[in-house]
């Protein structure tokens, strides 16, 4: 078997003991927190019959180490529960709003990736001139501010001051919304229904630059770094001397060489990304599982708090995973490590 198919698999077998690490954790913290998710959701005049049939209803009549068993068998059956808010199956409501918030994570990484690596190479390419430090300057300020203060900043500047684009919200309710699928910026632009298309971008454009700007900041500053190292190397000074201008260097040989170290920090960073989506999304009402996961945890809502944290912690593996594939597949010499 090749090294690096082994590989990918012994990170796969990684990632299911992650996981399963993950359900641990977040099972037993959510029993010893005090609070009783059944008294938030139980009349006041409740019998303890009645107490006692909506704990076995849940499963929370248990033992701790029964609870989590009878819990672990049903999640690996697809079967993630009731939600106690909402009083609807966990699964659903996260096939729900995940798809949101993975198109206003991804929404966000590509613009990061585009624009903190348009400041990267046009700070290499006019370094040691007047530009460099305002262009550094600049970038170390947007990295200083973190997502949720570009958050309220957009909404004071384009959404009050200049009510460019819509404060909150996915969609505009009287606008036609007869998807088939939760992905709704990807269903209206391959469904060419460009009004919809634009409504959904509309309300998206605020929280992506509020997640996008610092990221953008992190990808340049590493892109530029990476740059500058590959522009004292002995080919790019050999391209120099045949006359080849700085932004075909920059562009043509030096930024294939810098790609790898921005891609492994671009992975990570997108992980904390998609964190990230938690208090942006509460900002502007997003209906994602960041916004989702702030009810669940004010309403104490086990099961969905559960179904959330394994999403989250799926999602940070594949992630992980697929960068990792991605940096092999720049640097072959990682495919046989």
């Amino acid at each position: 078997m090749p090294a690096f198919a082994l590989s990918v698999i012994n990170r796969l077998c990684l990632a299911a003991i992650t996981l399963f690490g993950v359900a641990v954790v977040v099972f037993v913290l959510l029993r010893v927190v005090p609070g009783d998710p059944i008294a938030m959701m139980i009349s006041p005049g409740a019998t303890p019959e009645q107490i006692a049939q909506m704990r076995a209803h849940y499963g929370l009549d248990g033992s701790l180490l029964s609870q989590f068993w009878v819990w672990l068998k049903a999640i690996l059956a697809g079967d993630f529960g009731t939600s106690i808010s909402l009083r609807r199956n966990v699964l659903e409501l996260l096939g729900e709003r995940l798809p949101a918030t993975l198109e206003l994570a991804t929404a966000a990484l590509i613009f990061a990736v585009l624009l903190g690596g348009a400041v990267a190479i046009v700070g290499t390419i006019v370094r040691r001139t007047v530009l460099e430090p305002v262009i550094d300057t600049v970038n170390g300020t947007v990295l200083a501010v973190p997502d949720f203060v570009w958050a309220l900043a957009l909404v004071l500047v384009l959404g009050v001051f200049l009510p460019i684009f819509p404060l909150s919200g996915r969609i505009d309710p009287s606008v036609q919304n007869d998807f088939a699928t939760p992905f709704y910026l990807i269903e209206s632009l391959l469904r060419l229904r460009f009004h919809e298309f634009s409504d959904i971008a509309s309300h998206m454009v605020m929280p992506v630059l509020a997640l996008s700007l610092p990221l953008a900041a992190i990808i340049a500053r590493v892109l530029k770094e990476a740059l500058l190292e590959a522009m004292v190397q002995d080919y790019i000074l050999l391209a120099r001397l045949k006359g080849m201008s700085m932004p075909r260097l920059v562009l043509q040989e030096a930024l294939r060489n810098a790609v790898g170290p921005t891609i492994a920090l671009t992975g990570v960073q997108f992980t904390f990304l998609i964190g990230g989506t938690v208090i942006v999304e509460r900002i502007f009402a997003y209906p994602g599982i960041g916004n989702m996961a702030i009810d669940a945890v004010i309403n104490r809502d086990l099961p969905l708090i559960q179904g959330l944290v394994l999403v989250f912690g799926a999602l940070f593996i594949v992630i992980n995973l697929a960068v990792d594939m991605l940096v092999a597949a720049f640097n072959p010499r990682l495919r046989h490590a």
